[in-house]
């Protein structure tokens, strides 16, 4: 560490109440901006001045900011043998390997810090969670390069590497600065097409007015504008969860004076000791955002629609999504993006056999992964548990309760839709600042011991739900909503038929060739618009199950009339 640097921190820090390492931690997103206007006017034709840039920039952080020499040790062990890995592992286990080492690693320094127990210090597991990340898919995307490309799907083919990158710019990609602490995380694909600047190419036929910007001969466009929006917004988050932590803490929630509140004054401190830690990750990740569209990575091109130069390629959160949330599935998938994209893209479908729908299995592998991400807190996993029966829970409804808000055809929403949303607005952000509690407090005894001052409310409503959508009830919400589609449909088609009668006595009788029909669907939706082809469809999936059985030498059974009839209206996905 450089001598002296820690004075003027510490100063500041006397003033705001924040730890030195907190401080030289914002410091450092900040410098990042300067940072990157340097690396962006750095050559285009000279990408490995770029790279060393980077490194330097990314050691100086590390070594002469932090003094983490230890965490230099543990990023040149884990990237180090990451490239081994990818160079010299052949076969399908390769990815799974570098993957069981990468998490392996991971954790050996998630236990320790666990133990140290000093959370305001910056220590290295913070980037590593990000370089886990980027190894992984690293290791994935140089196994896709090995595949024919006929057996990998679209989003396979688009960051396959079919050779491995040199060590200087896969060095450059590890040690990204403006990422290296806090995300975003990204695929080295989208750094070899920054890097050698084919990202900005403009697709052929674009209008020259809408071509982004650039300045000089440079190719990266003009990203000042964005860049600083995304700075100023995340200065002001981190001020707000200065002044918010300050009022709302995990000290208020656990200490004695919560108990002298109402009930529902205790949910609202609650709900917001959540929004006051969601903003320091809100600050954050516009902050670092922010400094990689100043580089120039988060080009994603041209809106079609609106004509404009878009900058979202490596967002990370939507605020106004999360806050704004009337169901789980809208809560999650705004926080963390890039951390779902890597849970989906490389453990979800790559546990899930070839031709198969992802499952029971590839559910399981995801939440474990997650779990495991994160650490060994037993308050993370309390959240991850209790979080995904809440997803379960919240399908149940959308699919059975909130079509009773909507016209029979689900396209239009009723009058009575306002108070569905209202209802699920305010269940789904009451439910999640419960199930969030023990993320942020961490430990088993202040969970337990919160959740029981709210008197487990969620537990009890998510266990009551899964009870109802178990009985009949939920059969009998099925009937329902199928009878009132049926209805709908009933005097939809008896208005069709006079409509055709009234035209038919209107013009003269012409043949119907098969060009003049419209396919469209009957019963309001619920049936297929071709029952005979599906028909078809399921006979013909039948006959190549049983060859498929008889190549094998298996012996087939002939399905039973009750059998016959179940697969059929499975297919169908109606009763007959």
């Amino acid at each position: 560490m450089l001598p002296y640097i820690n004075i003027p921190f510490e100063y500041a820090g006397s003033l705001t109440g924040a730890s030195v390492d907190e401080l030289k931690l914002i410091f450092s997103f900040l410098l990042s901006y300067p940072l990157a206007g340097l690396l962006k006017r750095i050559p285009d034709a000279k990408p490995y001045q770029k790279n060393l840039f980077i490194i330097a920039v990314s050691l100086f952080y590390l070594v002469g900011l932090f003094d983490l020499w230890a965490g230099v040790r543990t990023i040149f062990i884990s990237s180090c043998s990451a490239y081994i890995i990818a160079s010299y592992v052949d076969g399908p286990f390769m990815p799974w390997i570098g993957f069981v080492f990468l998490m392996g690693h991971m954790s050996i320094n998630h236990i320790y810090r666990q133990f140290a127990n000093t959370p305001d210090k910056v220590d290295i597991t913070g980037a590593q969670m990000v370089l886990v990340m980027k190894l992984t898919g690293f290791c994935w995307n140089v196994y896709d390069g090995r595949l024919r490309q006929e057996d990998l799907a679209d989003f396979q083919k688009e960051r396959a590497l079919l050779h491995l990158p040199s060590l200087l710019d896969f060095a450059g990609y590890v040690l990204f600065f403006p990422s290296l602490f806090a995300g975003p995380s990204f695929d080295f694909v989208d750094y070899r097409r920054w890097i050698e600047t084919t990202m900005f190419e403009v697709p052929p036929g674009t209008d020259p007015k809408s071509a982004p910007r650039t300045r000089k001969q440079r190719k990266i466009p003009r990203s000042g504008t964005p860049a600083t929006m995304k700075a100023v917004v995340g200065l002001i988050w981190i001020f707000l969860f200065l002044k918010f932590s300050a009022w709302y803490n995990t000290d208020l929630v656990i200490g004695n004076e919560y108990m002298k509140y109402g009930f529902l004054r205790r949910i609202w401190i609650l709900e917001m000791l959540g929004f006051s830690t969601r903003l320091k990750y809100y600050g954050v990740w516009y902050l670092t955002e922010g400094a990689c569209i100043l580089t120039g990575l988060g080009y994603k091109g041209i809106d079609p629609k609106s004509g404009r130069v878009q900058w979202s390629r490596l967002e990370n959160v939507n605020p106004w999504g999360i806050e704004t949330a009337q169901n789980t599935r809208a809560y999650l998938e705004n926080w963390n993006k890039n951390t779902n994209n890597w849970l989906r893209n490389y453990m979800y479908l790559r546990v899930t056999p070839k031709g198969k729908k992802p499952g029971f299995r590839a559910s399981l592998a995801t939440f474990a992964t997650s779990a495991f991400w994160h650490g060994f807190y037993p308050g993370y996993y309390l959240s991850f548990v209790l979080a995904a029966f809440l997803q379960t829970v919240a399908k149940n409804f959308r699919r059975h309760v909130r079509p009773f808000f909507l016209t029979p055809d689900g396209q239009d929403p009723t009058k009575y839709k306002i108070y569905y949303d209202v209802l699920s607005y305010l269940v789904t952000q009451a439910a999640f600042c419960f199930t969030t509690a023990p993320f942020v407090l961490l430990s088993l005894p202040s969970s337990l011991l919160v959740w029981s001052r709210v008197y487990f409310y969620t537990v009890i409503g998510t266990a009551a739900s899964m009870v109802f959508f178990a009985s009949p009830a939920k059969q009998w919400l099925i009937k329902q909503l199928n009878t009132r589609r049926s209805r709908t449909a009933k005097m939809d088609q008896h208005q069709e038929q006079q409509a055709q009668q009234q035209q038919q006595q209107q013009q003269p009788r012409q043949p119907l060739s098969r060009e003049s029909t419209i396919e469209e669907p009957i019963m309001g939706g619920g049936l297929p618009s071709d029952p005979g082809k599906e028909f078809d469809d399921v006979v013909q999936e039948i006959k190549e199950e049983v060859e498929a059985r008889r190549q094998r030498g298996l012996s087939v059974s002939v399905p039973t009339g009750h059998d016959m009839k179940h697969a059929i209206e499975h297919k169908l996905g109606r009763k007959l």
